[in-house]
């Protein structure tokens, strides 16, 4: 009978799957001539059209509320992450969205959860892995507002799986992924339309592409994701998380014919030992010691 934990881990690996081919259907939409906010607005749009009316029903302001706001706290985290993506190397930004789980240790920290000796070294494990498959910052990645907004964008995907595990405690991923596409709808459709992209997509070819993001990376990854913050926690759910740029390594391999470096392999073999380090004993985080009563209280 599965046990709540081995269902999270499950659900990251889907989730971690999933997500990873959202690089080659970005590939697949500039092939065929979809602009980049287009595509995300029409994603969003028909997940959002899909769900709301299925599971949003009943739903108070109040309760919808914290759904939006996690749904605002991931579309600015991917404002970021284009803004870095336009001023610095893919790999650069990559690294640093990527590094989510230590913005998710360290706001933990602050907030009193000192991380244990394996989530650390997990943490370790995952960042050299994650240099290594997508590259370190090189003598292109010397734009400062460009790193910064790389870095934002990792701090910001962190307080996103920080906001799902404490506000959305609960709620049924499928309300909370309708709100969140009902955020990333209106923002990327507005940026769309202001760019004057916002067009209806033709042929089999545009909405193939359309339909196949709005499935794998949406449909399914972010319930997914949901269901693993719920069951394993925000720390534990981003480190399996840094899975996501090996399978799309493997996905660009096996769909698109992209060559594999041995630092590459290299690279997975560290991601996966941190991800596995972080799943065994000692890599939960702990309340941090109350401090010591000051003499003069």
């Amino acid at each position: 009978m599965p046990t709540p934990v081995r269902t999270g881990l499950l659900l990251a690996l889907v989730a971690a799957l999933s997500f990873a081919t959202l690089g080659i259907w970005g590939k697949l939409a500039g092939e065929v001539g979809l602009g980049t906010y287009q595509v995300l607005a029409w994603r969003f749009g028909l997940v959002a059209a899909a769900l709301l009316p299925l599971v949003g029903r009943g739903l108070s302001w109040p309760q919808r509320g914290p759904l939006l706001g996690a749904g605002v706290v991931y579309v600015l985290a991917t404002f970021c992450y284009f803004g870095a993506l336009g001023r610095v190397t893919a790999g650069a930004t990559g690294l640093l969205l990527y590094l989510a789980p230590a913005f998710v240790i360290l706001f933990g920290w602050l907030a009193g959860q000192r991380p244990g000796a394996a989530r650390l070294g997990a943490v370790a494990l995952a960042a050299l892995g994650l240099g290594l498959v997508v590259g370190v910052p090189g003598a292109g990645d010397r734009d400062p507002l460009g790193l910064a907004l790389g870095a934002g964008a990792g701090a910001l995907y962190a307080a996103y799986l920080l906001a799902s595990e404490r506000w959305l405690r609960g709620v049924p991923p499928l309300a909370a992924t309708g709100h969140l596409a009902l955020v990333g709808a209106a923002a990327f459709g507005a940026l769309a339309a202001a760019r004057g992209e916002l067009g209806m997509p033709e042929g089999a070819a545009q909405w193939g592409v359309i339909l196949g993001m709005a499935a794998l990376p949406t449909l399914i990854a972010v319930p997914a994701l949901y269901g693993a913050v719920s069951r394993l926690g925000a720390a534990r759910a981003s480190l399996l998380g840094t899975l996501e740029p090996l399978f799309t390594v493997a996905l660009a391999f096996l769909v698109l014919g992209e060559p594999l470096r041995p630092a590459m392999l290299l690279g997975g073999a560290l991601i996966l030992a941190g991800a596995a380090l972080a799943q065994g004993p000692g890599g939960e985080a702990r309340p941090a010691p109350a401090p010591a009563p000051s003499p003069l209280s």
